[in-house]
């Protein structure tokens, strides 16, 4: 089935609302976007706004923690079936994982823990083993998924602004790399990846130094794909130009 599926991490979606973000959503037209870092409760949003927008199927997956993660998805259609969380404990309570089933197509948005102190990098070490398990198995049931979203992981050298000085920071470090590079070995496709070959292409930006403008960036958001749907796989981007967030939308057309 055609769908195009975009991605965000929105950095706090009320935020984004008060920079244009629905003119945005409305002129970029996904059938389903994915959010990432929502920070609000469903009941703290403006539905309605989303809703005149197109996006009358709306679906969210708060932290227990306010003002702390969330996972969002809203869609054009209604999805068959929407699946809160991953039953692991360990992960849910922190609001990171939500997925839609449109037919034989799932769509997950996933919020990948960060690793800005020892304590949370550990929680995201065993994050990732653990999703990685998750997806294994969800692979086998659900064979046509997408998984969009912040990674917080960038893969490869090509994919930070300066890899000599961050290989010993989180989000660039040796094992982070080595799981990505595991995940896309046992049947996902990162499909930027492989229709754009070019070095350059960012999703994040600090606000310091004038990160942006400058262009020393970091890709950490990803819109994965499963081999079954590499043959309908037509476009990949990111949008750079969408300044709602530290970082940028991804979207991901499969035709």
């Amino acid at each position: 089935m055609g769908m195009t599926v975009a991605s965000y991490n929105v950095n706090g979606i009320r935020a984004a609302m008060s920079k244009g973000f629905v003119s945005w959503l409305v002129a970029t037209n996904p059938d389903v976007i994915c959010l990432q870092e929502i920070k609000a409760l469903e009941d703290q949003i403006d539905t309605e706004a989303l809703a005149e927008a197109g996006y009358v199927h709306q679906y969210y997956f708060s932290a227990q923690k306010k003002g702390y993660s969330g996972v969002a998805i809203l869609s054009k259609t209604q999805p068959d079936h929407v699946e809160y969380g991953t039953g692991i404990e360990g992960m849910d309570f922190e609001g990171r994982n939500l997925r839609a089933d449109f037919g034989t197509l799932s769509v997950m948005s996933m919020y990948l823990p960060s690793g800005t102190n020892t304590d949370r990098l550990s929680y995201k070490f065993n994050y990732m083993d653990e999703i990685y398990d998750y997806f294994m198995d969800l692979k086998k049931q659900r064979p046509e998924l997408i998984v969009c979203g912040d990674y917080n992981i960038c893969h490869e050298a090509i994919d930070i602004h300066d890899p000599i000085r961050n290989q010993t920071v989180s989000g660039f470090l040796p094992e982070e790399r080595a799981w990505m590079s595991k995940l896309l070995e046992s049947g996902f496709i990162d499909s930027f990846r492989h229709l754009n070959k070019n070095p350059h292409h960012y999703t994040w930006w600090t606000y310091r130094a004038n990160a942006r403008a400058n262009n020393k960036g970091w890709r950490l958001d990803y819109g994965l794909i499963t081999e079954p749907l590499l043959p309908q796989l037509k476009r990949s981007l990111i949008l750079s130009q969408a300044v709602h967030s530290d970082h940028c939308p991804i979207l991901v057309e499969l035709g």
